[in-house]
């Protein structure tokens, strides 16, 4: 069935997912395997598709980083200003660089090519559940105050006393949202690997150091680090005062 079908047969209530890839092959046999597992799956084999088909509600997006009318990083970038679908990127580039820039720009999930479908699955799951809860989280409590900070849950906005928005990439707010739930409570590294990036085994402890290191230097003006480091354990945030 053509990938123009499958939009027009779009199942009512299944979460919807899109395969951008250009490889035909690739793409028949994700679209295939999701829509089998139950899902409502759409393909794209370019930048243009995707943007097309982004157009109805997206839970989910497969996405190639080398297409062949665009840039797969500069895509993720414009699906996660103007949707709030999960990216897990599936592509033959699988340097360390290219995994770390996906995951920092807008990635849940960066997975190199050959492509273990069951694998992929369960990351895709994974992603859905996980963003499910974020959903409910937010709606119950949308913003928390700290020190100088308001972080906006359901806006993904970080406020500073002068009510003006703090720049933050998607990754440094998932860490900091993360911090500021525990309440003061220490997370461990590998726990906030899985809070950034949603995978463990793929992504080295200093890039949490990193992203933490660069909060840092964004999170100045009480006089006291805003994050605290844990010894043995990782970190927690210093200050908890809640709205």
């Amino acid at each position: 069935m053509a990938d123009s079908a499958l939009q027009e047969l779009r199942p009512v209530g299944r979460e919807r997912l899109i395969v951008v890839e250009d490889d035909p092959v690739t793409r028949t046999m994700l679209v295939g395997y999701f829509s089998e597992n139950n899902f409502d799956v759409v393909g794209a084999g370019s930048c243009a598709e995707c943007r097309q088909a982004l157009r109805a509600r997206t839970d989910l997006v497969f996405l190639d980083v080398q297409l062949p009318d665009g840039d797969g990083f500069e895509l993720a970038k414009e699906i996660q200003a103007t949707s709030n679908a999960g990216i897990i990127f599936v592509t033959r580039r699988d340097t360390d660089v290219d995994r770390i820039l996906g995951l920092e720009i807008a990635g849940d999930h960066y997975v190199t090519k050959p492509i273990n479908l069951r694998d992929l699955l369960a990351r895709a799951r994974s992603v859905l559940r996980r963003r499910s809860i974020d959903r409910k989280a937010a709606r119950n409590h949308n913003s928390i105050a700290f020190g100088d900070w308001i972080i906006d849950l359901t806006r993904r906005e970080l406020l500073g006393s002068d009510g003006k928005p703090v720049a933050l990439t998607r990754a440094e707010f998932d860490l900091l949202a993360a911090l500021v739930g525990a309440d003061g409570r220490p997370l461990s590294r590998d726990y906030l690997i899985e809070v950034v990036s949603n995978r463990q085994a793929e992504v080295d402890i200093r890039t949490v150091d990193a992203l933490v290191a660069r909060l840092r230097r964004k999170l100045v003006g009480c006089g006291a680090p805003v994050i605290a480091t844990v010894t043995g354990v990782g970190y927690k945030l210093a200050l908890s005062e809640r709205l």
